[in-house]
C-alpha cells in the first residue's frame, strides 16, 4: 500500500505536491469514488483516475549493475560524464542507484525505481553488510587495522568497519590487498579510513551487498533481481 499522491507522482503525470492539490480539489478517483483525503493509501489492484483519466502505474524494477571505474553513480552529470543510468537506456522506467560508489570505485550497485525499497536499504538502522576488496599503498600493521573497528575520526564523522583483513601483500611493490566489510555508508569512507592510517587506496571494488554478488557479470553488465531476491533484501533490511 502506498499513499495516493505518491502513486500519482510515480506515474509521471505531475509532482507529488501538485498531486496533493489535485486530491484536495476532488479531481482524483479511486475505484470510481472521489477521494479528497491526503492520507489515503492504495494498492496495485486499485484503479486511480486523475481528472477522469486512468494513470499508468510504473512497473517496479530491480537490478544489480557491475559499475566500471570512471562512471558517476547519479542519474545525470553536469559535466556530461557517463552515469550508471546510461547502462539502462533500453528501459522507459526512471531508474536510479541505491546509494553511491565513487567515480574511481568499481563494483556492485543496485538500481531501481522503487523509492520505498531504496529508503529501506539505506536507512542507518538497517545494517546491511557491504563488502569491498581494496588495493592499498603500503602494508598496514594489525594495530592500525584494529583502529577500523574502534572507529576513526574524520571530518566530524566516526568511521567504522565491521570486518577488516589483509588478504595478501607484495613486499617488492609495497602494496596489500585488504577485504573490508562496512555497515556505514559515509562519503568516500574506505578511502578516508586508509588515508588516516597512512596507506592510501590504489583500487577499490565493492563485491557484495548483503547476499548479492557480481557473479556472472563483467564491468558494465547488469542483471534483473528475482522476486525472491527482492523479498530477501527487504527481509534483511527489516
Amino acid at each position: 500500500m502506498e499513499r495516493l499522491q505518491k502513486v500519482i507522482a510515480k506515474s509521471g503525470i505531475t509532482s507529488r505536491r501538485k498531486a496533493e492539490k489535485l486530491i484536495v480539489d476532488g479531481l482524483v478517483e479511486v475505484n470510481g469514488k472521489v477521494v479528497t483525503e491526503l492520507g489515503t493509501k492504495v494498492s496495485e489492484q486499485d484503479e486511480v483516475k486523475v481528472e477522469g483519466v486512468p494513470i499508468e502505474k510504473e512497473k517496479l524494477l530491480y537490478f544489480v549493475l557491475y559499475k566500471p571505474r570512471g562512471v558517476i553513480t547519479t542519474v545525470s552529470d553536469e559535466k556530461d560524464r557517463k552515469t550508471v543510468v546510461d547502462f539502462f537506456e533500453d528501459y522507459n522506467e526512471r531508474l536510479y542507484p541505491v546509494g553511491r560508489l565513487d567515480y574511481d570505485t568499481s563494483g556492485l550497485v543496485i538500481m531501481t525505481n522503487d523509492g520505498e525499497f531504496t529508503n529501506l536499504l539505506l536507512h542507518p538502522s538497517h545494517q546491511i553488510n557491504k563488502e569491498y576488496v581494496v588495493k592499498i599503498e603500503g602494508i598496514p600493521s594489525k594495530e592500525k587495522l584494529q583502529l577500523f573497528k574502534k572507529g576513526i575520526r574524520s571530518d566530524g564523522d566516526i568511521l567504522k568497519a565491521k570486518y577488516v583483513k589483509v588478504m595478501s601483500t607484495d613486499r617488492k611493490k609495497n602494496t596489500a590487498i585488504v577485504r573490508v566489510v562496512l555497515h556505514q555508508g559515509k562519503n568516500r569512507q574506505i578511502r578516508r579510513m586508509f588515508e588516516a592510517i597512512g596507506t592510501p587506496v590504489q583500487k577499490l571494488k565493492r563485491e557484495k551487498f548483503g547476499f548479492l554478488t557480481l557473479d556472472g557479470l563483467t564491468a558494465g553488465e547488469h542483471r534483473q533481481l528475482t522476486p525472491e531476491e527482492v523479498a530477501e533484501l527487504k527481509k534483511l533490511a527489516r
